[in-house]
């Protein structure tokens, strides 16, 4: 198997998505790539959108290369829509070339699923389903591709249990080396948890906790280290974790209390991690000529 993360936190933007070669077949997870409109009261920075840009095509270059789309929930950082929204780099036509002739595997748009995301959900069908090759809703589900087996989690919570953002499933791909893609779980639900280890991968990438939000996560980084040791004694996953605890300056603590230590996105293709999102200020300083530092290369 080989598995090429494209997009996320450390990559300088809003994503999880990746692109996985197994068996010979060619599966892109979570094709979405976006920008928090605001933080800390401000809109993304010139770098912020100049990055947005790059892993869109990117993100385009390898889904002409799939077969398989996978789309774990409707949040516009995991699945492309059809339509230019902003910050979103998006259009009919660019969302044509992700989803055109591919085997569909989403997340089920009317069961266990909030009003918000069911809108997105019906919006996305109503484009994709005309051009598919085929969409199977998937949750809970399991998959013969012919000696690669996908299988998907039943419906699991966005974060905590009884979390007002809906309902993520969880990807797992066997050809023998078993990898799943624990999208937006945050590490903060049992369900999530038990199922992964349930399921013994031997690579885990998933999501940590949005500790970034200050006193709306209370707890949660404490609860995120809990259930993320756990499953690392249970399992002995290799662990890529980023995504929303790379919102958070602090992540490089977070990773430092775990008993395994994780890389992110960028650590895994071995280049510098470039969370942008968490040093806006310092961006937005730069831009106005301020001498501003920040801990990683501007290009």
């Amino acid at each position: 198997m080989r598995v090429i993360p494209l997009a996320s936190e450390s990559l300088g933007v809003r994503s999880l998505a990746v692109f996985v070669d197994a068996g010979g077949r060619k599966i892109l997870i979570d094709p979405g790539v976006a920008l928090g409109p605001k933080r800390y009261g401000l809109p993304p920075a010139k770098v912020e959108i100049e990055t947005l840009h790059r892993m869109r095509r990117k993100l385009q270059g390898y889904a002409g290369k799939a077969d398989v789309v996978t789309i774990s929930h409707y949040h516009y950082d995991h699945h492309t829509p059809f339509f230019e929204g902003l910050y979103e780099s998006s259009s009919e036509e660019y969302a044509r070339e992700i989803y055109e002739g591919k085997l569909l595997f989403i997340k089920h748009p009317r069961e266990n699923i909030n009003f918000s995301q069911k809108k997105r959900a019906w919006a996305f069908l109503k484009k994709a389903e005309p051009i598919a090759k085929k969409v199977e809703f998937a949750d809970g589900r399991s998959f013969d591709l012919g000696g690669v087996t996908l299988e998907f989690s039943p419906a699991v919570p966005h974060g905590s249990e009884g979390s007002k953002l809906g309902f993520v499933v969880m990807t797992l791909i066997d050809d023998g080396f078993r990898l799943i893609h624990a999208s937006d779980i945050q590490l903060l639900n049992r369900k999530a948890v038990e199922w992964i280890i349930e399921k013994v991968p031997d690579l885990l990438i998933t999501g940590g906790p949005p500790t970034y939000l200050g006193k709306r996560a209370e707890g949660s980084w404490e609860a995120g280290i809990k259930n993320l040791n756990e499953i690392i004694r249970e399992t002995n996953a290799e662990v890529v974790l980023d995504h929303h605890i790379v919102r958070d300056k602090r992540y490089p603590k977070f990773f430092d209390e775990l008993e395994k230590s994780p890389k992110t996105f960028a650590g895994f293709l071995n280049v510098e991690d470039r969370p942008l999102e968490a040093y806006r200020r310092e961006l937005h300083g730069r831009e106005r000529g301020e001498e501003v530092e920040v801990p990683f290369k501007l290009r």
